[in-house]
This record gives C-alpha cells, sequence and structure tokens, in this order.
C-alpha cells in the first residue's frame, strides 16, 4: 500500500497539527464513524493519575464525520506511517483501519483512519457534555494542556468550514469553567 502513498483520514489534532509532509489535502467525509471525546488520555493531554479526553472515531449507525484527508507520498510514506503509529498508537486504544473517505467533488478514496476499541480500557464513551469539559479542563499531558486541545480542534475546524457544534459547546463550556 505505502509504496505508491496513502491517504490519512484526519478528524481531530491531525487536522492543525499532522506533523508529517503531505502532497494533498481535501475535506473529506467518513461513514460510520462520529467525532467524540470517547476516550481517556493518559499520555499526550493528561495522565494515568489526572486522565484528559482526545477525539477518536467511535462508530455508530447512521452517523458520519467530517475531517481532512492527506495524501503522503511515496517518497515520505514509510518514514510517515511508522511516526503516525509511534503518535497514534501509544496506548493501543486506536486501531488502525483503513476505510472508504468521499471528498467534496465526490471522488472516493482509501484512507487510513485511527479508530477507538471500544473494548480498550481507555474508551469512555456516552460521557455527558458536561463532565467532558469538567475533566478537559483539569487535564494536562505530555503535549500540553487538554484545553489548547479542544480550542485548536474546534478553531480549525471552523476555519474550513466544518464547525462542529458540539466542539463549540465544549469550548464554551471550558473556557467558563477556567474563568471559575
Amino acid at each position: 500500500m505505502i509504496e505508491n502513498g496513502f491517504w490519512v483520514f484526519g478528524y481531530g489534532s491531525l487536522v492543525w497539527n499532522p506533523e508529517f509532509a503531505f502532497e494533498d489535502r481535501q475535506i473529506a467525509r467518513l461513514d460510520g464513524y462520529a467525532r467524540s471525546f470517547c476516550m481517556w488520555s493518559i499520555h499526550h493531554r493528561g495522565t494515568v493519575e489526572n486522565p484528559g479526553l482526545v477525539l477518536a472515531l467511535d462508530e455508530a449507525e447512521g452517523v458520519h464525520c467530517d475531517g481532512v484527508a492527506f495524501f503522503v507520498g511515496p517518497d515520505t510514506a514509510a518514514v510517515t506511517l511508522a511516526e503516525l503509529r509511534a503518535r497514534e498508537l501509544i496506548s493501543s486504544a486506536y486501531v488502525e483501519v483503513l476505510r472508504d473517505v468521499e471528498f467534496r467533488d465526490g471522488r472516493r478514496v482509501k484512507a487510513l483512519a485511527y479508530v477507538i476499541d471500544v473494548d480498550h480500557e481507555q474508551y469512555c464513551g456516552g460521557m455527558a457534555l458536561e463532565k467532558q469539559a469538567a475533566v478537559i479542563a483539569a487535564a494536562v499531558g505530555g503535549r500540553g494542556p487538554n484545553p489548547e486541545y479542544l480550542y485548536n480542534t474546534a478553531a480549525h475546524l471552523a476555519q474550513i468550514g466544518l464547525e462542529d457544534v458540539e466542539l463549540n459547546w465544549l469550548s464554551a463550556k471550558v473556557r467558563e469553567l477556567l474563568r471559575g
């Protein structure tokens, strides 16, 4: 697969901080998954003692996630795939899958996506938004404060025309909690 390059689907921090070179970027839709703060973060945006929350793709009927598909060219594919795996599979809560995504112009491609393993101990789907806000407001991990992750994701999605109402509500609530 990687000898010709590959597409990877971003829905959270990859949208605003991919940390890899790419040759093309397209707004894309992934059917059957929702963007959700359904994963405890014990490395990047929280700790084991005080976990934060990060976004994951949570599989469900009748839903979709709009995000960004990045094309990684063949010259950097092997290195990029290794770096993505080191970043995304740090605790094995994500599963690397290959799924169809659709661009706005109707083209469909296979893209790597990192989806939540619902059987993993870090899965926390179904948490009320108020609780999510409280967790996010209080957590800091190896990549920085959990609120920064939320704010950056919400702002960048809005910038590219993919405003997420739930993330906007969470951003406002976390800001309110931090003002205290």
